[in-house]
């Protein structure tokens, strides 16, 4: 099948952007309606992808192990505490922004697909998985839904075989991240506006698509479809699934299972927060070159 790397960027009247990005063709006879909507961290995979993606940053030395271990202790704090404010989601999106920029595009895709052998494939839920191809196997398209950056994301859905992944937009010149986003981070409303819209284009009817998540920050995109999947919830989305006899799906192991790493909701412009840091300290090591 042709692939695809082509990134498109849509804004809606509320000015909230979203972006996708095509991976692979659609199937011979693709059932052109419906579709199914994968979140990535917990549902996905075990753990959050940017976190893994800085997990193989560290590898490289792009950062040291101190800087991830106080990273993952600010994350546990973050996910006990279970705040949800709007100055976390500020200092998410600044982090984010300081993150990627002077990047260049091709080099964080390169890495991503590097780390994603390395650490990531290992992690990916193989109930998930099927559950994605069977969507495929009916003819029907499947998209990743991460606060990741689209190129990231893209990468895991070309890993995965699926049509293609919704990501944050980071603003592009030249092949290289300027350190502003177009639009939010790809977070709670903000995946079921982009959805909406992507449905929009591709001429998909939502009530006969689905959407799966572990968090009850995705309430928005399960309510948007037609049917909604808990899968490895969370508290409160277990408790909303019960409420509206969805369909519970949990592949972890253990009376109690225990999420690797961060959740998927303001996480990865926190993470972003520690790459950052490191990044630094790597630039003026190597006296402001950029990553190879």
């Amino acid at each position: 099948m042709a692939r695809s790397r082509k990134v498109t960027v849509s804004t809606d009247t509320h000015g909230h952007t979203a972006g996708w990005a095509e991976t692979e063709a659609p199937p011979a006879a693709p059932d052109r309606t419906a579709a199914a909507f994968f979140d990535v961290d917990n549902t996905m995979m075990q753990g959050a992808s940017i976190y893994w993606f800085a997990r193989g940053l560290a590898a490289r030395n792009y950062f040291t192990t101190g800087d991830l271990l106080r990273f993952a202790w600010q994350q546990l704090r973050f996910r006990v505490l279970a705040t949800e404010h709007a100055g976390d989601m500020s200092q998410a999106k600044e982090a984010a922004l300081a993150f990627i920029e002077g990047w260049r595009v091709d080099d964080v895709e390169r890495l991503a697909e590097e780390i994603f052998d390395e650490l990531m494939a290992p992690r990916i839920w193989s109930g998930t998985r099927r559950l994605a191809q069977r969507h495929l196997d009916a003819g029907e398209r499947v998209w990743l839904v991460s606060a990741a950056p689209v190129e990231i994301g893209r990468v895991l859905a070309a890993r995965l075989g699926l049509t293609g992944a919704i990501g944050t937009v980071a603003e592009v010149v030249d092949g290289a991240y300027t350190g502003r986003l177009v639009g939010d981070l790809m977070h709670g409303p903000a995946k079921a506006e982009a959805v909406t819209q992507l449905a929009a284009v591709e001429g998909l009817d939502l009530s006969r698509c689905t959407a799966y998540s572990d968090s009850s920050n995705d309430l928005p995109m399960l309510n948007a479809v037609g049917r909604g999947v808990a899968v490895n919830p969370d508290a409160a989305l277990l408790r909303e699934a019960r409420r509206r006899g969805w369909e519970v799906r949990d592949f972890r192991t253990g009376r109690r299972a225990v999420k690797i790493a961060v959740p998927s909701t303001a996480a990865a412009g926190l993470v972003a927060g520690a790459v950052t840091a490191g990044l630094a300290l790597h630039r003026r090591r190597l006296q402001g070159r950029a990553p190879s």
